[in-house]
């Protein structure tokens, strides 16, 4: 149902049982897949691609024009948002820099009250942004990673699968995947165990305790990330998530962090 004190574009292409409340703002090149609903005062702007089975809460903005001083204005910015996502009240999400490229958010995402996605940012699935949680330009945040409320993540950083942030942190290097990390500047934890239990089938002791000795060789050991990771081809069984550790620090352009936090 589309309220008729809602603005939408006649040439947006909205899917069937979309419910669009008062005083909602949806422009022309927008498509809004089936079952979403888009709350009053929400803005959807052009360039955003958007899936089934969303909910967009009041006054946020999807698809807006980067915040960034390279945009040429006119240029087609893109949005690509997948199912099932709660997008939180105040929440900005910036679209692409260039035609070229896009902001994508895969499924079943919570971004929370005041979240502000930045432009070229990769989002996976069963993701959680807490409140006012700012993720610069270009980062990756991959798929069941946790980050706690006020939590800042600078440009191109990648944030691993099932990894935790906790309130707070300002991240400027990669975070490793089933890492917790806390602190400011931010450090290593510990493993996210609880997780990794809720949401990886398999997972079980041996997996934990092979994931704890590839941290332990990563943050106390006193030789490089590439002797890190050999030691721990050498060392530990090649369990999936092992291989996707060092594939992760293989494939970093700025480095981990491999700091400890001193109570721990």
């Amino acid at each position: 149902m589309i309220h008729p004190l809602a603005y939408v574009d006649p040439a947006a292409k909205i899917g069937e049982n979309v419910d669009i409340r008062p005083f909602a703002y949806i422009e022309g090149d927008v498509e809004i897949g089936d079952n979403c609903v888009i709350m009053s005062n929400a803005c959807i702007l052009n360039g955003t691609r958007m899936g089934a089975n969303n909910t967009v809460y009041q006054n946020a903005v999807v698809g807006s024009i980067p915040q960034d001083f390279h945009y040429v204005p006119g240029t087609r910015s893109q949005l690509r948002i997948g199912d099932n996502n709660e997008i939180r009240e105040n929440v900005v999400i910036a679209g692409s820099l260039t035609e070229e490229t896009a902001t994508e958010i895969g499924n079943n995402n919570h971004l929370m009250n005041k979240v502000h996605i930045c432009h070229d940012v990769k989002i996976g699935d069963s993701c959680v942004l807490g409140i006012s949680v700012s993720v610069a330009p270009e980062c990756e945040i991959h798929d069941h990673a946790i980050l706690s409320s006020a939590c800042v993540v600078q440009h191109q950083v990648r944030v691993g699968k099932c990894s935790l942030l906790q309130s707070g942190c300002r991240v400027q290097k990669d975070i490793l995947p089933y890492a917790i990390f806390g602190g400011n500047p931010a450090s290593f934890h510990g493993t996210n165990s609880i997780v990794m239990k809720h949401v990886l089938p398999d997972c079980n002791e041996r997996t934990l305790r092979h994931i704890n000795n590839a941290f332990r060789l990563i943050t106390a050991g006193n030789f490089s990330l590439e002797d890190a990771v050999i030691k721990i081809h050498e060392q530990i069984a090649k369990d999936p998530e092992i291989l996707e550790i060092t594939e992760f620090i293989s494939n970093s352009k700025h480095g981990i962090i491999r700091h400890v936090s001193k109570e721990d």
